[in-house]
């Protein structure tokens, strides 16, 4: 039995027992921030590590940039030695491992403030593999209806009416997949087009590009600018961030407290006195230890504890209380088993002959299916996204043609002294040279790198077979990424067929990819929590006690962790489904699209 700790204090901010605390605001943080504080208010606290980004602050200047990840000395995490030795706030948090690169993020609203949107359930038969028996689509159907519809996934509106909302970046990877033999199809995408669209409506028309207004849940955004910066941080709020909807109404309708800038180090059991015992269950609550950034060390009290950090971050915290600080000493020895990358992988084809324009709209427009959901193929299932980036790296890339592309850049040079001969004949023949400047612009700039060269995002069904393990006391990923090749392969085939069609001469994976390092990166970790029936499968219930930690009562995960592998599609929607339905389980209240903000919008 441990004795009340005596290295940090409460520091009287949260006197007595709450009701929930919440550590982390990813998709599983906020739904269950939200839904719990609909039924306890103010006595649920959620700690986020990463700051709050209100409208018009994510970086954009060069300085700000390079300052925009994550890297705390108080962590243990292997990162690039130029961050590592660093400390930094900002929203990047970049991992190293073994086989395995992982990309999250720090900051409220956790992996939406970068994410791209995409709002996809997987197929049927991805239930099949490695689910609890009786957790599939059909059983979680209500839960995405609900998290569906709060998040407002919707396609981007239609175009014949407005020639502004046309991306030429969805036809062209629309005419790949046809060539194919593929189905390529909208995607729902989480993005602001204004209260009243409805793309199952005719009749309903989206808020004009640019304008703004109140969402139903009373946070100002702003009708997307396709501006092509979902991934780095939507500064005009058109993003359906977690912040504007579920934390939204949990902080200012029900009265959640959320203290950013605070990273959980423990979580200890209590006693029937009050005081940590490690022997003890959780009937009796817990104490939650985290370091105020910016502060000091700290406690806070509470009945139950919802671990929502992450899929790398639950796992790190609860292998340290396991086998660490020996505080939760029951957690079952399948945690951080069955780890998955989601077959996140990502491609460049560049300077094709089409258009593909990749610095306007949405980040994500659409899917095309490569054996995921038709004509299912288990070793090479994936689906390829099309992906936008900002105009700003445009810019980057045409400075860097020189490096990047030389011939282009003697192709550039042979326009220009074409257009100074024209000029100087001109000149000596009783012209002039004002009036000249827009057409020297003209021939510098057209054709730039970036209008035709596109970025090719997969995902698909890894085998899920890696492990999360703590080795010299840091998280580490072992990755047998061998047992997956069949599956990148497919998605690497894929892109040169999509070089060919796009008339390009260089097609690249990223560079981690190449020989010898052969690294995969993923932005969508998944695993090491597994939802199962009992502890000898996984670590999280399935069953009447859904979402709580196997040997303790009140403890409960609910993020990206929980799923048993790959889901193929982007997991966002899969992880609000389940946490919606964990949600409900804890409160035993019916989840809805309205989140008990009555008040402010009919829904």
């Amino acid at each position: 039995m441990m004795g009340p700790a005596s290295s940090v204090r409460n520091a009287g901010k949260f006197p007595g027992k709450l009701d929930a605390v919440v550590i982390g605001s990813g998709f599983g943080g906020a739904i269950s921030c939200c839904r719990l504080a609909q039924k306890w208010g103010k006595g649920v606290l959620l700690l986020e590590r990463g700051k709050r980004y209100p409208m018009g602050s994510f970086p954009r200047a060069p300085h700000q940039m390079a300052d925009n990840f994550w890297s705390d000395p108080n962590d243990k995490v292997r990162r690039p030695r130029h961050i590592h030795n660093r400390s930094l706030r900002g929203m990047y948090d970049i991992r190293n491992y073994s086989n395995m690169d992982a990309v999250v993020c720090a900051g409220l609203g956790g992996g939406s403030l970068i994410y791209a949107n995409v709002f996809l359930e997987p197929p049927e038969h991805v239930f099949a593999s490695g689910w609890p028996a009786g957790i599939d689509r059909d059983f979680l159907r209500p839960y995405y209806d609900v998290a569906r519809n709060v998040l407002g996934a919707r396609p981007v509106p239609p175009w014949e009416e407005d020639p502004r909302r046309r991306i030429e970046r969805t036809e062209f990877f629309r005419d790949f997949a046809r060539e194919q033999g593929r189905e390529s199809r909208l995607a729902d995408i989480c993005v602001f087009f204004g209260n009243n669209y409805n793309y199952k409506d005719p009749r309903s028309l989206p808020l004009s590009i640019g304008l703004q207004e109140k969402n139903r849940y009373g946070a100002t955004q702003t009708s997307c600018t396709y501006c092509g910066e979902c991934d780095v941080g939507c500064n005009t709020h058109s993003k359906n961030t977690l912040d504007l909807n579920y934390l939204h109404v949990a902080e200012h309708v029900h009265g959640a407290r959320i203290q950013t800038g605070c990273l959980v180090e423990k979580i200890v059991p209590l006693d029937e006195q009050g005081d940590e015992d490690t022997t003890a269950d959780g009937k009796h609550g817990y104490r939650v230890h985290y370091l105020e950034l910016d502060g000091a060390a700290t406690f806070v009290d509470t009945q139950r504890v919802v671990v929502s950090a992450g899929t790398l971050g639950t796992n790190e915290l609860l292998l340290r209380c396991r086998d660490v600080h020996r505080t939760l000493p029951r957690i079952s020895r399948q945690l951080g088993q069955r780890f998955s990358g989601n077959g996140d992988f990502v491609s460049f084809v560049v300077e094709g002959k089409k258009a593909a324009d990749p610095n306007y709209g949405p980040v994500i427009t659409q899917y095309s299916d490569f054996n995921l959901f038709k004509a299912h193929d288990p070793q090479r299932s994936f689906i390829l996204e099309d992906a936008s980036y900002p105009v700003f790296m445009a810019w980057f890339i045409e400075g860097m043609q020189p490096m990047l592309n030389p011939f282009g850049l003697l192709r550039k040079v042979w326009h220009t002294l074409k257009w100074l001969w024209k000029r100087v004949m001109r000149t000596l023949i009783g012209g002039k040279w004002s009036g000249q400047v827009a057409d020297l612009f003209h021939e510098i700039l057209k054709g730039d790198l970036s209008y035709r060269s596109s970025v090719l995002l997969c995902m698909g069904l890894d085998k899920g077979d890696g492990v999360l393990s703590l080795k010299e006391g840091r998280l580490d990923i072992q990755w047998p990424q061998k047992s997956s090749m069949p599956l990148y392969r497919a998605i690497v085939d894929c892109g040169k067929r999509f070089r060919a069609f796009a008339g390009s001469t260089f097609f690249t994976p990223l560079p981690t990819w190449k020989w010898p390092m052969r690294n995969n990166i993923t932005v969508h970790p998944l695993g090491g929590c597994a939802l199962a029936h009992d502890s000898e499968r996984g670590v999280v219930s399935a069953g009447n006690d859904r979402g709580q930690v196997f040997g303790y009562t009140g403890l409960y995960v609910a993020d990206g962790s929980l799923l048993p592998g790959a889901v193929g599609a982007n997991p966002a929607a899969t992880i609000s489904a389940v946490s919606e339905w964990i949600a409900e389980g804890v409160t035993g209240n019916i989840p809805n699209a309205d989140l008990g903000a009555y008040h402010l919008h009919k829904i």
